[in-house]
């Protein structure tokens, strides 16, 4: 469910699920039944019903940006991500113990991606660690599912810039 202001989005691989979720809110809740949603936060949503696939696409927004700087007549190109730019982990580390008061060690990583710092973190870990291996291992976990989620959030951005681009080149090709 995606609540924003008072516009709500709701999914589910059931139809039921919405179906009941709507009679609980709507119990409580003065609501209104628009329908299947067609946009959320300004991007419209493809659905291809078929192949169970939705799609969220940005072209009005991408055509309102290019008009507004006069680039609408512009030729786009295939920008796909650069071969060399890789995301790297440069720091993860721990304290064992470091926390005087609740004996928690603190946990800290940082990743770059192509020489800039795009995410990282340094917090204490949930729990205390019997060994400074332990605080070390969960420091090492916290990086790895961050590095598991940077990553597949670069495959998506990078699918997801090869779509726009494809999208700016179809507008450019039917709008010339």
């Amino acid at each position: 469910m995606v609540l924003y202001v008072d516009d709500m989005l709701i999914a589910a691989k059931k139809k039921y699920d919405i179906q009941k979720l709507k009679g609980l809110l709507s119990a409580e809740f003065e609501m209104k039944d628009l329908g299947a949603a067609q946009k959320i936060l300004g991007m419209e949503i493809i659905r291809e019903r078929e192949r169970r696939k939705l799609f969220l696409s940005q072209r009005s927004y991408i055509q309102k940006v290019l008009a507004r700087f006069g680039m609408s007549s512009s030729k786009p190109i295939d920008t796909p991500s650069a071969a060399n730019i890789h995301l790297t982990a440069i720091y993860s580390d721990s304290d064992y113990a470091g926390d005087v008061d609740t004996r928690r060690s603190m946990t800290g990583y940082v990743f770059t991606l192509g020489g800039s710092v795009v995410s990282w973190k340094a917090t204490l870990q949930p729990t205390v660690s019997l060994s400074t291996t332990e605080a070390e291992y969960m420091a090492l976990i916290e990086a790895a599912k961050e590095g598991i989620w940077l990553k597949g959030l670069i495959v998506c951005w990078d699918k997801t810039s090869r779509y726009l681009n494809s999208l700016l080149i179809t507008y450019a090709t039917t709008n010339n």
